[in-house]
């Protein structure tokens, strides 16, 4: 078992742990929204329904429920048992139609996935920054993406503005953390693991000449990072100026790189 497999089973059990909690905190969450709204508006631009997606990190599921209510056919993977269990219960609801599958796989394992080729390849929210380097998962995107099929991922970059602002409050771990080299470790449920954050010109490096950047957006440059909640609840105002002032850079260079995540997308050649 390599170091990076050691991790991710790390990582399994973790959040495995936290699915309910996971589910919890997206409940009634606009911001989270949002955010989950401007990935599929990405997806849907380049490759519409009734495409079918191969998920990864499909945690527990919401975005492979949207994405079947939109009309795509989703092959939904993960590899915490936890979130699976989700997964499997979201597929069931007469909403989705059917429309998703759903098996225990690792993104360092796409020789493994069972259906394919896809149309495309999804990831949201970071999952795949619980890796340190990205070319492994690209090198295995030849196994299930179709030629001239598309990959649309969400990732953490070093660059975070409304982290960065929280200095002025004297919280400098959290304002520094992500500009580690070598990232930051996690602690969850007890466990803990390494986080590593790309620059969109290392994820475009990493995807190299045999796929073609079709699209980048900053998600949350502007407004708070996902781990707020409250924010967009209690003082709707104030947000949505954040949230008008966010989607008028999220797309400009070098916004784009600096929020909270950003949602990019290429074609294979």
């Amino acid at each position: 078992m390599t170091d990076a497999e050691r991790q991710l089973s790390v990582v399994a059990d973790a959040f495995s742990q936290t699915a309910p909690t996971y589910d919890a905190f997206g409940t009634g969450h606009p911001h989270l929204d949002r955010m989950r709204a401007k990935v599929y508006a990405q997806l849907e631009g380049i490759v519409p329904p009734p495409a079918r997606l191969l998920e990864l990190n499909a945690g527990t599921g919401v975005d492979a429920l949207a994405l079947a209510e939109r009309g795509y056919r989703v092959h939904a993977t993960d590899i915490a048992p936890g979130m699976l269990e989700r997964v499997r219960a979201r597929a069931m609801r007469p909403e989705a139609q059917g429309r998703i599958t759903v098996q225990r796989c690792s993104f360092l394992e796409l020789g493994s996935v069972e259906g394919g080729p896809y149309d495309a390849v999804f990831s949201d929210l970071g999952g795949l920054n619980c890796v340190p380097d990205l070319r492994p998962v690209v090198a295995g995107l030849a196994s299930v993406l179709e030629p001239g099929g598309t990959v649309t991922w969400v990732l953490m970059p070093p660059i975070c503005l409304w982290e960065l602002a929280t200095i002025a409050t004297g919280q400098v771990g959290l304002a520094s953390r992500r500009l580690r080299r070598h990232g930051v470790t996690a602690h969850l449920e007890g466990r803990q693991f390494e986080v590593s954050y790309f620059s969109p010109r290392e994820v475009v490096a990493a995807f190299g000449a045999a796929y073609e950047l079709l699209a980048i957006e900053g998600l949350s440059v502007i407004t708070p990072t996902a781990e707020s909640k409250r924010l967009a609840i209690a003082h709707r105002r104030t947000y949505a100026a954040l949230a008008w002032l966010d989607d008028r850079l999220s797309r400009r260079a070098p916004f784009r790189g600096w929020g909270d995540f950003f949602v990019i997308s290429f074609r294979r050649r």
